[in-house]
C-alpha cells in the first residue's frame, strides 16, 4: 500500500490503495481516523486545512455525564442489536453483530447510548466509495476521544456495500469513533478494515446524501472547530440529528 507523507502539515491520515481500472491503474483514498501520533498522508491535490478557531463552550446535546470521558464507555453491546441514525436525509436502521467485531460492537454501542453521534455531519461522503463520521461537533469532546483507541478485531466479513466500519490510522488498535458505510463493493478493503455491522433499512438514504465537496475536507481543523468550521464552510453537508438504539 503506497502512502504520500508530509511532516509539517496538520494532523490528517489518508491512506492510499491501488485499483485497476482496464490498462490503467488509479489511486483510492481508504477510510482514515485520525490520531495524535498519525503521519501527515493528505490526498493528492487537497489544500493545506486552514487554520480555525477553537470553542471552548459545549454544545447543547453533550448531556450524558460520560460523554467527556472515554474511560466510561465499557457496556458490553448484545449479541446483536440495531441503531437508528435520524439523518437529514431520512432513518438509517443499522444492525451490528458483536461476533463480526466484538470490540468494535461494543465501542458503537457506547457512543450510540452516550449520545455522541446526535448533531455530526457525514464529513467524508464520496461518490462510489464510501459515507463517513464520528468527529464530534463539539471540539471539547473530540480531543477527549480522539487517542481513546480500541483493540484491532480480526476482520471476519467482508467491507461490500451497506456495511459498516470503524476507520483507523495505520497504527494497530487506532480505531476511536469515526465510522464509514461502504456504498459499494470495498471489499479490497477486507485485509485491514474489520466490518462491525450493516445497513438493514435506508440505504437509499446513504446514497442520497449531499457528495458535492469531494474527499479533501480537512480533518484536523474539523477535530479543531467542529460544527463551527463545517457549517461555516460545508454548509450543504448532511449529517445526523439523533442516533439511538432501537428494538
Amino acid at each position: 500500500m503506497s502512502r504520500l507523507m508530509r511532516a509539517s502539515l496538520p494532523l490528517i491520515l489518508v491512506l492510499l490503495a491501488p485499483v485497476a481500472c482496464g490498462a490503467c491503474s488509479k489511486s483510492e483514498p481508504e477510510p482514515s481516523g485520525l490520531t495524535v501520533s498519525s503521519a501527515v498522508m493528505p490526498t493528492p491535490g487537497s489544500p493545506t486545512p486552514a487554520a480555525a478557531p477553537t470553542s471552548s463552550v459545549p454544545l447543547a446535546h453533550v448531556t450524558h455525564p460520560d460523554l467527556l470521558d472515554p474511560s466510561k464507555a465499557t457496556a458490553k453491546a448484545p449479541d446483536v442489536f440495531k441503531a437508528k441514525l435520524s439523518t437529514t436525509k431520512g432513518d438509517v436502521v443499522l444492525e451490528i453483530h458483536r461476533d463480526w467485531s466484538p470490540n468494535g460492537a461494543d465501542r458503537f454501542y457506547n457512543l450510540v447510548k452516550m449520545g455522541f453521534y446526535d448533531d455530526q455531519r457525514f464529513f467524508r461522503a464520496v461518490d462510489g466509495f464510501m459515507v463517513q463520521w464520528g468527529i464530534s461537533g463539539d471540539p471539547m469532546v473530540s480531543a477527549k476521544w480522539m487517542n481513546a483507541g480500541i483493540p484491532d478485531d480480526p476482520p471476519k466479513q467482508s467491507n461490500t456495500r451497506g456495511m459498516v466500519t470503524f476507520a483507523q490510522s495505520s497504527l494497530p488498535n487506532s480505531r476511536s469513533t469515526q465510522v464509514f458505510i461502504s456504498t459499494v463493493d470495498n471489499s479490497r478493503l477486507d485485509k485491514n478494515f474489520c466490518p462491525f455491522g450493516k445497513v438493514l433499512t435506508g440505504m437509499e438514504v446513504m446514497d442520497s446524501l449531499y457528495k458535492g465537496y469531494g474527499d479533501g475536507l480537512p480533518q484536523g481543523a474539523i477535530q479543531a472547530s467542529g460544527n463551527a468550521f463545517l457549517d461555516a464552510k460545508y454548509p450543504k453537508l448532511d449529517g445526523i440529528k439523533h442516533a439511538e438504539i432501537v428494538p
